[in-house]
């Protein structure tokens, strides 16, 4: 594995989604074949609170990315845009 912390990530995050009392979850998992899945669950139907929650979650998402990958938010923005087109999901 060439991230020693990967594992200790994954535990992590197992552990909270199972332990905490969470309003919304996101898991994108991308597989060493190539192959993309993704968990998304809210505990509301309205639609105002589905939007802010997935900007949020996505707010997240690209803003450690951006650390992490030493690129700046909008880069890792748009890339992101340019995949989600690109994506058939099921």
């Amino acid at each position: 594995m060439s991230n020693p912390r990967f594992e200790e990530v994954r535990t992590e995050a197992s552990a909270a989604i199972t332990e905490g009392e969470l309003r919304s979850v996101y898991a994108g998992l991308v597989h060493e074949d190539g192959r993309h899945e993704y968990y998304f669950g809210n505990d509301t139907d309205d639609a105002e609170e589905l939007r802010e929650a997935a900007a949020v979650q996505l707010g997240m998402l690209v803003r450690v990315l951006a650390d992490r990958s030493d690129r700046g938010l909008e880069e890792v923005a748009e890339l992101a845009v340019e995949r989600a087109e690109e994506m058939e999901l099921r």
